[in-house]
């Protein structure tokens, strides 16, 4: 039977059950919208780190930048290739869960090792300009984890709005209307009831 065919359920089982529905999706509407703070205040906290990741980011890129140009004029882009270590950088996430949704908690970054053979920057200008860039590297692999994170937390957060919007809206209310129809129909049946007894008893059961 369709929902908009449903009849309320009758009588004093109809009303137990009612109730007890009724109960029940007023605690999942509470718990859900416990669940929707969690992950707003989370989300919140995600976005002012990742900001502040972003702004770091930008600033060393920027200042790396600055340097990477002083050591070229010094020291000419051979000096610039030169020195360039082999290795590369790696970035390690680490996963958490809140209220069931996965998200980067951590980040962790190696910068690259240059080896004994390898040679060191020409100039103080491009060994300036290798520490900035690896802070910069740093920053935005921080500022990434905390974007993602942030944006997975909003999606889960839409979707628990939604489903407190559904119940606070439609789900609840109909219930409440169901079990005040139900009651009130129990009510005018015992009012009848008493009204038969009242009567019977005056005229001695007929």
């Amino acid at each position: 039977m369709s929902e908009r065919g449903r009849r309320a359920p009758a009588g004093r089982a109809g009303r137990l059950r009612l109730r007890r529905s009724l109960a029940t999706a007023l605690r999942g509407a509470d718990l859900l919208e416990r669940e929707l703070r969690l992950l707003l205040d989370r989300e919140r906290v995600e976005r002012r780190a990742a900001q502040e990741a972003g702004r770091a980011w930008r600033e060393r890129l920027a200042e790396a930048d600055v340097w990477l140009v002083r050591g070229v004029l010094l020291g000419g882009e051979r000096a610039l290739a030169e020195a360039v270590p082999e290795d590369r950088a790696s970035v390690e996430v680490r996963w958490d869960a809140l209220m069931g949704v996965r998200h980067p908690a951590a980040m962790a970054w190696s910068a690259p090792v240059r080896s004994a053979a390898e040679p060191t920057p020409a100039n103080t200008a491009l060994a300036h300009a290798e520490d900035a860039y690896r802070a910069a590297v740093g920053a935005a692999a921080e500022h990434a984890a905390h974007e993602a994170a942030a944006e997975l937390l909003a999606a889960e957060a839409a979707r628990t709005r939604q489903r407190v919007r559904a119940l606070r809206r439609h789900w609840i209310p109909r219930l409440e209307s169901e079990l005040s129809s139900v009651e009130l129909a129990l009510e005018e049946a015992e009012h009848e009831e008493a009204v038969r007894r009242r009567w019977a008893a005056t005229h001695g059961g007929g």
